[in-house]
């Protein structure tokens, strides 16, 4: 399992240990008094761009707390109504439809009127998503917060640590030279070094920079 990496040593939520932290550990911290039910923390809303972790994070949300309805607004639909103390879970609110924008509104107003909870995401802040100004509104008016990418220094860190745990050592030298010739998507990383990994196996060599180059020449290959 991959460990938190914290720039600042605040408590990450429990079952949120997958999670590479980066500069959003204030984020994590929120996401966690959120998930702790206490009245500071009722309405959350998470943006950023694509592969920063947000479905990540409300799937482990939904997962770590009971009960709670989770929706994702590109596959599925909100209920017709709530409970006043739900913890509703929106992912993609971009999704939503004219019809769907209303039925989270009149959730919202539930929600806040009663004890329940909000928990959302989108790929911009409320303001700037093309959705109802009044759904806007409501959506800005709980902490907001952007998630975001993490820094070379902690994709390297991710990756050194999975080459650990598959039984080798990956050098800074070819880390670097990962993250400026490879795809510079954490996943997409991950799943190079296993191939290299598996690669090395098969010819019982280590994973050197030279073996790196080779895999990645294999794949740059594949794609033509």
């Amino acid at each position: 399992m991959k460990q938190l990496v914290l720039d600042l040593m605040l408590p990450q939520p429990a079952g949120f240990a997958g999670f590479i932290a980066g500069d959003n550990a204030e984020l994590l911290f929120m996401l966690g008094e959120w998930l702790s039910g206490g009245d500071d923390v009722r309405f959350l809303y998470l943006w950023g761009g694509a592969g920063v972790g947000k479905t990540h994070l409300l799937n482990a949300a939904a997962e770590r707390l009971a009960g709670a309805i989770r929706v994702d607004a590109r596959h599925g639909a909100l209920p017709d109504e709530v409970a006043a103390d739900a913890a509703l879970i929106v992912d993609n609110v971009d999704a939503l439809d004219n019809e769907q924008q209303i039925r989270l509104f009149d959730h919202y107003n539930t929600l806040r009127e009663g004890s329940g909870r909000l928990l959302a995401a989108g790929p911009l802040p409320p303001m700037l998503l093309s959705l109802r100004d009044d759904l806007t509104t409501r959506l800005g008016w709980g902490l907001v917060y952007q998630l975001k990418g993490l820094s070379d220094r902690d994709k390297a860190a991710v990756l050194q640590q999975l080459a650990h745990q598959l039984g080798f050592d990956l050098s800074d030298e070819a880390c670097d030279y990962l993250l400026h010739h490879a795809s510079r998507d954490l996943a997409d990383l991950q799943v190079l070094i296993a191939r290299a990994n598996r690669y090395a196996l098969s010819l019982r060599r280590p994973v050197t920079l030279p073996l790196l180059r080779e895999v990645l020449g294999s794949s740059d290959a594949g794609k033509d």
